[in-house]
């Protein structure tokens, strides 16, 4: 092989090589972006995951709040419905029905 053949053939590898290694530097400056997107993304996916959970919750307590507030009012009219029933009876109801008749006798 002449000179000239074995200077080309060295200038050949060499470029190849730094080609190559371009090529590789740039694959990992693609991959670190990529991994960066990736990691950027899942902190924002999982800032949303919690916020609508912390939104949830509160519309759950809230509902909670308002069924109990719900519950109770019907309770205290149902009690006080009962407390008038019972007063209008009582107030109905003959003054010697409060002693119960002998046996046999007639009222």
């Amino acid at each position: 092989m002449s000179l000239n053949k074995a200077l080309l053939a060295l200038a050949l590898a060499a470029a190849l090589t730094a080609c190559t290694k371009t090529d590789e530097a740039a694959t990992d400056a693609a991959a670190t972006d990529a991994a960066a997107t990736v990691d950027a993304a899942a902190t924002d996916a999982a800032a949303t995951v919690d916020a609508a959970a912390t939104d949830a919750a509160a519309t759950v307590d809230a509902a909670a709040t308002d069924a109990a507030a719900t519950v109770d009012a019907a309770a205290t009219d149902a009690a006080a419905t009962v407390d008038a029933a019972a007063a209008d009876a009582a107030a109905a109801a003959p003054a010697d029905a409060a002693a119960p008749a002998a046996e046999g006798e007639k009222k």
